[in-house]
């Protein structure tokens, strides 16, 4: 029945992430078609063609791989100033000027002449005026900016969902003295923290003061402890000198007295930067507070969302190094390493399977799964680089500014913007993004992240 489960999770995740690249997709064609454009392609997948249905000039369909999408806009490059044999050109106006001859001088030259040559393949004798690099620059954007957006869309009402109904639970100590919830058997080093206890191991201080769970600090060298923070930084600031501790036991006032042993412990809650502090070996109960919202609660959700997503997005070549390196068995896989959609469903088959989580608990920590892909997948395509559709959004930006400019200093209009000429940093991202997506695929399937709890 385990297994059943799981695999429903499985099939639930990929059903959801087909779902929401197909309405991606959508984002892209919708607006293209509305503006004039002509949208030969609409599929789901990539890979051999599983399914397809001509609609009208537009061919819609399914392919073997679902790792993606696209639609095929027409007149996506401009012809250039230097067009391919037997191949029409246009001024800015979009009329007839000439043919020239094919220039193949370098290897990036020549791919970049290919890539015209396969785009205008597709430019039939009606379609002068349905090009797309001839779009205003302000229905380019929107064109390119609808794929991203309908995956935030989607986060933004999967979050609303969730945030509006079940909350956002934070465990965090009760105010006052606190209460132990574990006390350390031993002194374990941090970086082997999730290994037991072994006979060569030094009895850790909080036990050896007699401290067992349930007991309450009242004082630490004869400081009234008034809260949790506060005994931290006691305890990390005693090095390894005497501690002579109170606490209250069903009612009942004692006094335990030991010495603080010195460890490389974390910074903070939030840091893996280790220092040398005093250790107890106590760990304070937690309590769970749940806090509801609506719309503005999840937006500023959102945002916080958006800052830790840009600054996983700065480091992400740098942690699927560190992926890398976990699968050569050089290190552990770190628990905040990203995962492919492979790892997702992963995630999603413990969450459905899971023995002691209740049924409620599953459905949010799916609907946060996909939430947060579809939210992950909108930030990462408005990185402005090509092939990305941020780099498309980049370059409809900057024609409308230079073509702006010149109309202000009552300049020639400087024409469109070549996005050809930056397909060589396009093929360079796309590559890298391939490498990095077979490392995480590998990742997930050798050294996986798993559930908590």
């Amino acid at each position: 029945m385990t297994a059943l489960f799981y695999l429903l999770g499985v099939v639930i995740f990929a059903l959801a992430i087909l779902v929401s690249i197909g309405l991606h997709e959508l984002g892209h064609l919708i607006p293209a078609k509305r503006f004039g454009g002509k949208v030969t392609q609409y599929f789901v997948g990539f890979g051999p063609t599983v399914w397809s249905k001509q609609v009208g000039e537009t061919e819609y369909g399914v392919k073997a791989i679902p790792l993606g999408g696209y639609v095929k806009i027409v007149g996506m490059l401009p012809p250039g100033a230097t067009a391919l044999a037997d191949e029409v050109t246009y001024d800015a106006d979009g009329n007839q000027v000439t043919k020239v001859r094919k220039s193949n001088t370098g290897m990036f030259t020549q791919l970049i002449s290919d890539a015209r040559a396969a785009e205008w393949e597709l430019v039939g004798p009606d379609d002068n005026d349905r090009l797309f690099y001839k779009l205003p620059w302000w229905k380019k954007v929107i064109v390119m900016a609808g794929g991203p957006t309908v995956n935030l869309l989607i986060a933004f009402f999967l979050f609303l969902l969730v945030f509006s109904t079940y909350g956002v639970k934070t465990e965090e100590v009760a105010p006052g003295p606190p209460v132990i919830e574990a006390v350390s058997k031993c002194v374990i080093p941090y970086a082997e923290r999730d290994r037991k206890c072994r006979e060569s191991d030094e009895i850790s201080p909080a036990l050896d003061a007699g401290l067992l769970p349930g007991d309450t600090v009242t004082s630490f060298n004869g400081i009234p402890i008034t809260g949790w923070e506060q005994l931290r930084k006691l305890i990390r600031d005693n090095d390894g000198g005497t501690a002579t501790i109170g606490y209250e036991r069903d009612g009942q006032s004692l006094t335990g007295t030991t010495s603080t042993t010195v460890e490389a412990r974390p910074e903070s809650e939030t840091s893996e930067t280790l220092r040398e502090v005093g250790f107890l070996g106590v760990v304070p109960t937690m309590h769970t507070t749940t806090e509801t919202g609506g719309v503005l609660f999840t937006l500023d959700q959102m945002g916080t969302m958006t800052v830790h997503t840009v600054e996983a997005l700065a480091t992400l070549p740098v942690k699927v190094w560190d992926v890398g390196q976990a699968i050569l068995g050089m290190e552990e896989r770190a628990a905040d390493s990203p995962v492919s959609i492979v790892g997702g469903g992963r995630l999603a088959g413990e969450t459905v399977s899971h023995d002691t989580f209740p049924v409620l608990d599953k459905a949010v920590l799916l609907v946060m799964l996909i939430a947060g892909f579809n939210f992950f997948i909108g930030m990462f395509n408005f990185v402005p680089l090509l092939p990305l559709d941020g780099g498309h959004i980049a370059s409809a930006l900057w024609e409308g500014i230079r073509r702006g400019i010149a109309r202000l200093r009552r300049r020639p209009d400087p024409g469109y913007v070549d996005a050809a000429k930056l397909l060589p940093v396009a093929y360079v991202v796309a590559s890298a993004m391939l490498v990095m997506g077979v490392v995480l695929i590998i990742g997930d399937l050798v050294v996986p992240l798993h559930l908590e709890g």
